[in-house]
């Protein structure tokens, strides 16, 4: 069983600030680890600053003139800070974007292949790491040769996983991979998430508004509020914890609470008062 304390930090975000166009402040100290080989979960609402901590960490904030002011973001013990999105990605760390991007008007499979345009193994490596993506994803190889922009929801969020999976990443970096699917492709998309973990060893730090599965499959937990880490733990602990259960997952000791009492009483939410 994976202990979050008996293994490797991989990632160490200590006491970030994020502000953007010079003036407004979106992360307040934000504070988190990943350790090698487990998945940690990054959740809270919409808006709490969860995507704008990924783009922190992959050094994407400066194309939406956002930027790290304050704090250090450490990878292997190496401060990542001046390193550029492209060489980040050669040292082992991708972002999947929120949203599935996809090109379009290529293939699928040719949207798994732009994943290795950095590698320089060999076409046989490559041709390998192919197969092994159509194992994790077979409704791709059933869709190899279709356009990605036809392809649905679902089918384009495995294709930008697939797409990080093809650069043999260390570390992936989810944004939001449940957004707009229905629930049965949550589970699944979920699923593969824990199959490539155990199998590939790759680590996952994810973001994601759906607590309730987020946390069963995930390792380690941090919930954001308002650009702050307001909640951290083991993701068991977190799916006990009578906050969590009332805020996030809309049910309290007296059982499930309607959305009104749970909106209601998040007002008295104790570490915001």
């Amino acid at each position: 069983m994976f202990d979050a304390d008996r293994t490797e930090t991989l990632l160490d975000v200590n006491n970030i600030e994020v502000i953007y166009n010079h003036v407004i402040l979106v992360l307040k100290g934000v504070s988190l680890t990943v350790p090698k080989g487990g998945i940690t979960a990054l959740l809270g609402g919409n808006g709490a600053g969860k995507t704008t901590t990924l783009k922190a960490i992959s050094n994407l904030l400066a194309s939406e003139r956002g930027e790290v002011t304050k704090g250090t973001i450490t990878y292997r013990g190496e401060n990542v800070a001046d390193l550029n999105p492209a060489t980040l990605v050669q040292r082992g760390v991708i972002q999947v974007m929120e949203g599935r991007h996809c090109f379009e008007h290529l293939t699928v499979e040719e949207n798994l292949l732009t994943g290795a345009y950095t590698r320089r193994d060999g076409s046989a490596a490559i041709k390998r790491d192919l197969e092994m993506v159509y194992d994790y994803f077979p409704r791709l190889r059933e869709r190899r040769k279709s356009q990605a922009g036809y392809t649905s929801g679902g089918e384009q969020q495995m294709v930008a996983m697939g797409r990080a999976l093809m650069s043999r990443p260390e570390m992936i970096l989810l944004d939001e991979p449940s957004m707009g699917l229905a629930p049965q492709l949550v589970e699944q998309i979920f699923e593969i998430v824990k199959a490539v973990n155990e199998g590939e060893g790759v680590t996952f730090l994810l973001a994601e508004q759906n607590t309730n599965v987020a946390l069963r499959y995930a390792h380690k937990g941090y919930i954001l509020e308002n650009g702050r880490v307001v909640m951290d733990g083991p993701a068991a602990q977190l799916r006990e914890n009578p906050d969590v259960k009332e805020f996030y997952l809309g049910m309290s000791d007296e059982g499930r609470k309607s959305f009104r009492d749970v909106r209601s009483y998040r007002r008295r939410k104790r570490w915001l008062a």
